[in-house]
């Protein structure tokens, strides 16, 4: 598989967001107006015949949508929707209308963008065109794809005894032209902009992420056993005080949510043969109501990294790194919190499959909290289980939009051979994915384009995204390489070769397809380091007179990253829990 990337030339104008989603909307207007005209018959419905009430929805939300026809037709609706019947969430479906009747559909309006796109065809039509992977609903109305005539296609499929909305299927065949009905989509401040209110609403977004991040790393916080306040020194192991501490806060919280939280202990014998506590993972179930035995979890570690020696020094201070921390805020204070803050979203939906949602131990001492649950408790305790993927949120939010060296204009694309931040570090987001084990072709091509159809359009990242595939590179170097040779897009998406967390252990001893979530790992300069703090994530994410990207506050930058990656992370779920993602080489 060829990945088709678009190129930029050197000095070539990049529109702004703001500037392109201007221009995008006005030429969504236009072919929305002329689209009745591409390939349909004369009376045909078109989008002048559908209403659609309320005139301006919300992002990020599920919502009642009125649907009014004035012409019998049928709708596509390429959004996640419930059914009714069930409650589950779907991908897409298909409904008939007669002339002068309505229907009422809930529907999440796309998280990050301000515009929706439905289509409109003949009545009972089964066959229609969609866009690719890796562009956007509005790149693909301005390249004519409503014309039905190149590109991709699904056809319906007739909902089942249990349910009561159509579903859809990937197809060769597009059905001919569409007319295309366009919706706004707003996403209210509820704050400031610059506290984040830009991502302050939804019924998930990055300002209770960060909340949530600032509770547990807050040094403001009662005393504990540790001697220091929040949730500090939560070393993994040895019956460590504030790791134990820290694990009953996360039962308190997970049960409030109200899932049923499992504690899962597992010990390590060490080369001297003394058995420390070493896997104490906290772990909440939500049972699925169709398919019980096929899980789908959600995990993040809340270990920190350990000191190396009894003294753990801020290498702001002595000019040098050595290794420990005692906060942990990006490692991986970050991905617990947005675990936590799914857990608590996700409680409310039903779904086919079990959701799981742990936070591991022993991550940065070999995945071990990880490594026990997969290997002991589902393949040897639970062999009747499957899980059918997994997603993995280990630091994130220290890069995109923020710092970290990534394009955002930076007018020299070499890597800074001065070592800060790391030469040869891969600087962009990274969502990735597994087992791969080739670095120049893809092994999961199901789960490479489910993320990049997330990314592309819901979470308005269609500029800023490429997929990474080495072809004509060594293992070592392509992850740099092909990103210079893209004009280095600000998130990556490809599959990972490494095993650097808690994602390996369930390729490895499951075989299961992962997703993960990630930013910089040496190139920042607080990795596992006691600078390793909020204040520093967001000195880190500041943007204000740096030159590049746009000027924001680091509480701003910092609040949009944790938005974009949970959202991400959430809406992968949906689509897995409907469709697991299976592994495509086994």
């Amino acid at each position: 598989m060829v990945c088709k990337e678009k190129r930029r030339s050197r000095g070539a104008f990049k529109p702004t967001n703001g500037s392109l989603r201007a221009l995008l909307l006005a030429l969504t207007v236009l072919l929305a107006s002329l689209s009745g005209c591409f390939g349909k018959e004369v009376g045909s419905p078109t989008a002048d015949n559908l209403v659609v009430g309320p005139d301006v929805l919300q992002s990020g939300v599920f919502q009642q949508v009125e649907l009014r026809a004035s012409a019998a037709m049928s709708v596509f609706v390429p959004y996640l929707v419930t059914d009714p019947s069930t409650g589950y969430v779907q991908n897409s479906t298909v409904v008939d209308l007669s002339s002068g009747t309505s229907m009422t559909l809930e529907v999440l309006a796309p998280p990050r963008t301000d515009t929706m796109v439905l289509m409109v065809g003949a009545k009972g039509r089964e066959h229609w065109p969609i866009r690719d992977s890796s562009e956007s609903w509005m790149t693909w109305m301005l390249r004519e794809g409503e014309k039905g005539d190149v590109g991709n296609g699904i056809v319906r499929v007739a909902h089942g005894e249990n349910s009561s909305l159509d579903t859809v299927n990937h197809s060769v065949e597009r059905g001919g032209g569409v007319s295309v009905k366009t919706v706004l989509s707003l996403r209210p401040s509820l704050i400031g902009l610059d506290q984040g209110g830009a991502h302050s609403s939804g019924m998930l977004h990055g300002r209770t992420i960060y909340d949530r991040l600032y509770e547990i790393t807050d040094p403001g916080l009662a005393f504990d056993v540790d001697g220091r306040a929040g949730y500090w020194d939560r070393w993994a192991g040895q019956g460590n005080p504030a790791y134990e501490e820290a694990a009953q806060y996360l039962i308190g919280e997970l049960e409030s949510f109200g899932l049923e939280v499992m504690a899962h202990r597992f010990e390590f014998t060490d080369i001297f043969s003394i058995q420390n506590p070493e896997a104490y993972n906290i772990c909440a179930y939500k049972w699925g109501t169709e398919v019980p035995n096929d899980w789908l979890v959600f995990g993040a570690h809340f270990d920190v990294a350990p000191p190396a020696n009894a003294v753990i020094l801020d290498p702001h201070t002595t000019g040098s790194r050595t290794y420990g921390t005692r906060v942990g805020a990006y490692d991986n204070t970050a991905g617990t919190s947005m675990v936590l803050e799914t857990a608590r979203v996700l409680a409310d939906f039903e779904s086919r499959r079990t959701m799981v949602f742990c936070l591991w131990s022993g991550e940065e001492g070999g995945k071990r909290g990880s490594d026990y649950w997969t290997d002991y408790y589902v393949k040897e305790d639970h062999p009747e289980v499957t899980v059918t993927n997994y997603i993995n949120l280990d630091m994130a939010g220290v890069n995109w939009p923020g710092g970290g060296g990534a394009p955002h204009g930076d007018p020299d694309p070499q890597i800074d051979e001065d070592g800060y931040p790391k030469d040869n570090e891969v600087w962009p987001m990274r969502v990735y994915i597994g087992p791969g084990p080739n670095h120049d072709r893809l092994d999961q091509p199901g789960m490479i384009g489910l993320s990049n159809w997330i990314g592309a359009d819901a979470l308005g990242l269609e500029e800023e995204m490429g997929t990474l595939i080495g072809v004509n590179y060594t293992a070592d170097t392509w992850k740099t390489n092909v990103w210079l040779d893209m004009d280095r897009p600000e998130v990556i998406v490809y599959e990972d070769t490494t095993a650097r967390s808690d994602h390996a252990s369930f390729q490895d001893n499951l075989g299961t397809v992962t997703i993960g979530f990630g930013g910089l790992v040496d190139g920042y300069w607080c990795y596992h380091q006691t600078c390793d703090t909020l204040e520093e994530m967001e000195d880190w994410m500041d943007t204000t007179g740096k030159g590049y990207g746009e000027e924001n506050s680091g509480v701003a930058n910092l609040v949009n990253s944790l938005d974009m990656i949970t959202w991400w992370a959430l809406m992968t779920f949906f689509h897995c829990d409907e469709k697991p993602v299976l592994n495509a080489y086994l």
